[in-house]
C-alpha cells in the first residue's frame, strides 16, 4: 500500500532554520555597516595625515630660518667685535696724536718749523739718489756692452759675472722652443723662420747677449750650443777663447746665436765634452736650459726616454765636470720635468755657483 504525501505548511519550519535566517541578517546589517564606518575613518586619517605633513613642513622651515637667525647673529657679533676693536685703536691712536701735539705746543715747535724741517729731510734724499744715479752711470761703463731687456728693466740676479775664462752652454735641442710638449711638436713642423721666433728661444738668446754685456772686459769668454752634439757659436774660434774687449766679434757671437734652430735632443754629456776642446779650463760656467738630458754619449735606441734616466744621464754627464769651478744654471719653464729644478740646485750649492729660474720678460 502506497505512502500517503506529506503536504508542507509554514508551520513546518524547524527552529534551527529561524535562527539561521535572523542570524544571516544580523551578519548582514554588521558588515554593512562596519563597511561604511571603515571609509569615514579612512577620510578623517587622510585628512589628518595632510595637516600633519603641513605641520612638519613648517616646522622644517623653522627650523631653517632658526638657523639663518644664528648663522646672522654671529656674524653680526664678529662685526661688533671687529668694529669696537678698530675703536679702540682710532681711540689710542687719537689719544698719540694728542699728546704729540701736546708735546709739540709744550716746545714751541710751530707749523712751519715742521715744514722746514720736512723740506731739509726731503732735499737730502734726492741728493742721495742724485750720488746713487751718477754712481750707477760710472759703474755702467765696466760692462763689456750695453743691453737694454723688455721695459728697460734691471735684476738683480745674485750670478757672479766674474772670472779670466767664462764659458756660457746654451740647450739648443728642440724642447728649448716652448714649454709645452704640444707646442714643441707642432713648432717642430714648422719652418725655420717660425721656430727662430719663438718666444722661449728667442729668450734664451737674449739671455747670452745679456751675460755677454755683463762680462768683466778682461776676461775672456767661448760661447757652445748643444743639443746631441756640441758646437762654438763660431765655427772658426773652435777651441780658442775670445776676449770680451773685441766688441765686434762680442756682436757676431751674438748675431750667430740669434741665427740658431733648436731641435733634436740634449745631451750635456757633448757640452760638457765640448770643455776638453779649450786651451785652458774655465773658471766660471753658466748652463743656459730648461731640463734635465734626454741624451748621454751615445745615441739612445729608442725615441722615448723616462724621468729616472734622465736623472741617471744628468748624474753621470756631471762627473765630467772639472773640480772647482762654479756652475751656474738659469732655467727655463719645461713641462714634465719636475726633478729639473732641483738637481740643478744641487748642482749649483754643490759647486758654489747659482741657480735661477728667470720670468717670463726676463732679461
Amino acid at each position: 500500500m502506497a505512502r500517503a504525501r506529506r503536504r508542507f505548511t509554514t508551520f513546518n519550519l524547524s527552529f534551527l532554520d529561524i535562527m539561521s535566517c535572523g542570524f544571516g541578517a544580523v551578519v548582514l546589517v554588521f558588515l554593512i555597516t562596519d563597511h561604511a564606518i571603515q571609509q569615514e575613518a579612512d577620510a578623517i586619517n587622510a585628512d589628518l595625515l595632510s595637516e600633519v605633513s603641513m605641520l612638519e613642513d613648517d616646522i622644517q622651515e623653522g627650523q631653517i630660518g632658526l638657523v639663518k637667525l644664528k648663522n646672522t647673529l654671529d656674524t653680526v657679533s664678529l662685526e661688533v667685535v671687529s668694529a669696537e676693536g678698530r675703536a679702540d685703536r682710532i681711540r689710542e691712536e687719537i689719544d698719540e696724536i694728542n699728546a704729540l701735539l701736546t708735546a709739540l705746543d709744550q716746545d714751541g715747535t710751530s707749523k712751519e718749523s715742521l715744514i722746514d724741517l720736512l723740506k731739509g729731510e726731503l732735499s737730502q734724499l734726492e741728493s742721495e739718489v742724485e750720488r746713487l744715479r751718477a754712481t750707477a752711470e760710472k759703474n755702467a761703463g765696466k760692462s763689456a756692452r750695453d743691453y737694454v731687456g723688455d721695459g728697460n728693466r734691471q735684476y738683480l740676479t745674485g750670478m757672479n759675472l766674474g772670472g779670466r775664462r767664462i764659458l756660457i752652454l746654451l740647450d739648443a735641442s728642440a724642447s728649448m722652443l716652448d714649454h709645452r710638449i704640444v707646442n714643441v711638436i707642432r713648432l717642430r713642423n714648422m719652418s725655420p723662420e717660425v721656430q727662430a721666433q719663438a718666444p722661449k728661444w728667442r729668450r734664451a738668446t737674449n739671455t747670452v747677449r745679456w751675460l755677454t754685456a755683463q762680462l768683466p772686459p778682461s776676461s775672456q769668454y767661448q760661447v757652445i750650443y748643444f743639443n746631441t752634439e756640441a758646437k762654438t757659436a763660431l765655427p772658426e774660434t773652435h777651441g780658442k777663447w775670445l776676449d770680451v774687449s773685441n766688441r765686434n766679434q762680442l756682436e757676431a757671437v751674438g748675431d750667430a746665436v740669434s741665427e740658431l734652430i733648436p731641435g733634436g735632443g740634449s745631451s750635456l754629456h757633448a757640452a760638457f765634452d765640448a770643455m776638453d776642446t779649450l786651451t785652458l779650463r774655465p773658471d766660471n760656467i753658466f748652463i743656459i736650459t730648461d731640463g734635465l738630458p734626454t741624451q748621454g754619449d751615445k745615441k739612445p735606441k729608442g725615441t722615448t726616454i723616462s724621468g729616472p734616466d734622465r736623472e741617471k744621464l744628468f748624474r753621470e754627464a756631471v762627473k765630467k765636470l772639472p773640480k772647482g769651478v762654479p756652475i751656474n744654471t738659469i732655467l727655463a719653464p719645461m713641462e714634465g720635468d719636475p726633478m729639473a729644478a732641483a738637481y740643478y740646485w744641487q748642482l749649483a750649492l754643490g759647486t758654489q755657483g747659482s741657480f735661477i729660474s728667470p720670468s717670463k720678460d726676463w732679461p
